[in-house]
């Protein structure tokens, strides 16, 4: 074993190492102590955090996670009003034909869409042939009453000689009957006199009444039949409206009440009732109810229409539209509790008047709802409620960034 002496070298293969000294033991150990102690104080930190954020998770908000302001239902005098759908109609139609047969049509003054009196000249027919008619037929009157003279004469004559024995009765009979019949073919020939100018004003046609065309076949040199239909009008330019309302509702119109009907694509217009319907459709249910329109220039027949009948009013409770919340297809409210709590409601919604809309059930009169800010709450949420008249969205807090309020719709 190599001596270790003071003396030696130390670069010597033979050197011992250095001695430890008490000082440098003393240190190294106080190091880790230290070490050991900085470690545990780190796990009891770290417990300690975990600690408290299990309990922060348990423990309840103490904020509340929106600001609202809180409003009661009200009682307001809502107008009752039953709807129902039907077509715009003419109020009556006029059909106007030919009445000649096998004339020839000249002239055509009207279109559809022009408004006539009643007596307006509408149509021409030529009229020579009726000319020629009448020319021949008033000849025939002529003779027939030449042929009447002589024989109302003869037959005077015979009666003069009656009481002579100058002629039999028979004779005498024969005179008086020859009187009565040229007599009577006076009168069919002056019947045929008649017709003949009749067919002469039936070469122009007129309207029967005041009104608008609204159909019109008649053609320049067509030869027409007796019958065959020229134009068609809308008697006075009347319309109405014809409402289908099922046979339950039917007893609550009566003839006299306001209508307010819109046309499609139209501004609403105002009629009034003036007849129901005395029969029911087997097949639908459902009743007629005719509405007297006024004129306008948006209304034409055929169309469709929609109408409100006006059956007065009635008390309905009523809450803010904008406290009512839509999901999955029902209408939700808040009503705040004692805790500041909010508890969701479901309710059936009725009439809208403005911005209020008629609650049916679901929600007492005497409860507290949210209004604005409702849209962002769920059930059990807590809410701080502030009055009305504050701006509460400068109060609310902000929904989460690319977040949209929880099933507000």
């Amino acid at each position: 074993m190599p001596d270790c002496t003071p003396d030696s070298r130390p670069d010597s293969p033979s050197a011992c190492p250095p001695a430890r000294t008490p000082d440098s033991w003393l240190s190294r150990r106080t190091a880790w102590a230290l070490a050991g102690l900085g470690g545990a104080c780190a796990l009891a930190a770290g417990a300690v955090l975990l600690s408290g954020a299990s309990r922060a998770a348990d423990e309840p908000k103490t904020q509340a996670a929106l600001t609202v302001n809180a409003v009661q239902p009200q009682r307001s005098r809502f107008p009752l009003r039953l709807a129902a759908n039907g077509n715009v109609a003419a109020w009556q139609e006029a059909s106007i034909g030919a009445e000649g047969n096998g004339l020839r049509l000249t002239g055509v003054l009207v279109n559809v869409g022009d408004r006539v009196a009643a007596g307006q000249l509408l149509a021409t027919f030529s009229d020579s042939s009726v000319h020629a008619d009448l020319a021949q037929a008033q000849a025939n009157l002529f003779e027939a009453q030449a042929n009447a003279g002589e024989a109302r004469a003869n037959a005077s004559r015979a009666r003069t000689l009656e009481a002579t024995g100058a002629l039999s009765q028979q004779q005498i009979d024969q005179f008086m009957t020859a009187g009565q019949t040229a007599q009577a073919r006076v009168m069919a020939a002056q019947a045929g006199v008649d017709a003949q100018r009749l067919r002469l004003a039936h070469t122009r046609v007129l309207a029967p009444d005041s009104g608008v065309i609204s159909a019109r076949t008649a053609t320049v040199g067509a030869v027409v039949s007796a019958g065959n239909e020229l134009f068609r009008m809308l008697r006075r330019g009347r319309l109405e409206w014809r409402a289908e309302v099922t046979a339950s509702e039917l007893h609550r119109i009566q003839p006299g009440i306001k209508v307010r009907v819109t046309p499609a694509g139209g501004t609403a217009v105002e009629g009034s009732v003036r007849m129901l319907a005395p029969t029911v459709d087997p097949q639908t249910r459902n009743a007629l109810v005719y509405v007297d329109l006024p004129a306008h220039a948006q209304l034409r027949a055929g169309m469709f229409a929609r109408g409100e009948f006006a059956l007065g009013d009635s008390e309905a409770l009523t809450v803010p539209q904008e406290a009512l919340v839509l999901r999955d297809g029902f209408a939700y409210v808040f009503v705040l509790d004692a805790r500041q709590r909010v508890q969701q409601r479901k309710v059936q919604t009725g009439r809208r008047v403005a911005d209020r809309v008629e609650v049916l059930s679901g929600l007492d009169a005497q409860a507290s709802i949210a209004v604005r800010g409702a849209g962002f709450l769920n059930d059990g949420d807590l809410v701080r409620v502030v009055a009305a008249a504050q701006d509460v969205r400068q109060s609310a807090p902000a929904a989460p960034a690319g977040l949209s309020p929880r099933g507000a719709q």
